[in-house]
């Protein structure tokens, strides 16, 4: 059994986040773990409220992980603050941690950044230099390689750009009317479109959570970079394309799509 450590934000509804990472996790075949560095009370429909664990509990939780059940991988997601980054480099280097996934989450889908400008100048200064890959959408991408991006040469020159400059693997996710379900995976100083099928499914939330973890869980399974991805790709789609609609905003895909067994059967 190949294991996989998330370190992420909490979701209360189970669409995102940790809740989507172990959800992808075991679909994936990995045993999962987790590190929360934050609460949210959320919903299909937004964040209401946030509560940050602390640096040190968020020590003692990665510590408690590698002591004893050592991950094969680990998946990085939403963390918000210049404390937790540090935490989580300087343990990651401690422990050696291997095959390292990190979302670098900076930019929502509106445009708005979502962690401060020291908090993304210690994301790259700590802890990009240690990923094995990294997933930026476009406007992540557009922060981490300081340029615009319009085309899919553009999407190339920018994976090019932020993979020389952390030497690590980088799929710049493709979307934002550009290249939807396209992604381009920049590794080993090479470029490779992995090509999606367009799925109008509005219920997107936790895409990004699921396509990270999905990856990070293929490459504790052994499989190299590009058939870690695609595999996770095949996977997020298929989990779209079940077409789940729960809540009253932009609902969750259902990881589940593929979990059969005496255990899955309902009364109702």
């Amino acid at each position: 059994m190949r294991k996989v450590l998330t370190i992420a934000g909490s979701d209360s509804s189970g669409g995102a986040g940790i809740q989507a990472d172990i959800k992808t996790m075991i679909m994936n075949g990995v045993y999962a773990m987790s590190a929360v560095t934050a609460l949210t009370a959320q919903n299909t429909t937004g964040v209401t409220g946030i509560m940050e664990v602390t640096p040190e509990f968020l020590a003692q939780e990665i510590d408690a992980v590698f002591t004893d059940i050592r991950p094969d991988a680990v998946k990085i997601g939403m963390v918000s603050s210049s404390g937790l980054i540090r935490t989580i480099a300087e343990k990651l280097r401690f422990y050696e941690a291997e095959n390292i996934v990190v979302d670098p989450v900076m930019v929502a889908t509106s445009g708005a950044r979502l962690i401060s400008d020291e908090a993304i100048d210690t994301l790259k200064k700590e802890l990009l230099p240690i990923a094995t890959v990294l997933t930026p959408n476009i406007p992540e991408a557009e922060v981490l390689a300081d340029m615009k991006i319009t085309t899919k040469e553009d999407m190339v020159t920018a994976a090019q750009k932020i993979s020389e400059a952390y030497g690590c693997a980088v799929l710049c996710k493709g979307g934002h009317n550009l290249n939807d379900a396209n992604d381009l995976l920049y590794y080993d100083g090479c470029s490779e479109w992995f090509n999606g099928k367009r799925i109008d499914n509005p219920n997107t939330h936790g895409t990004g959570c699921t396509l990270s973890s999905a990856i990070a869980s293929n490459l504790a399974k052994g499989y190299d970079m590009k058939e870690a991805v695609r595999r996770a790709k095949a996977y997020i789609s298929d989990a779209l394309a079940a077409m789940l609609n729960l809540g009253k905003g932009s609902g969750p895909m259902n990881h589940a799509f593929d979990l059969c067994g005496r255990f899955k059967e309902s009364c109702v």
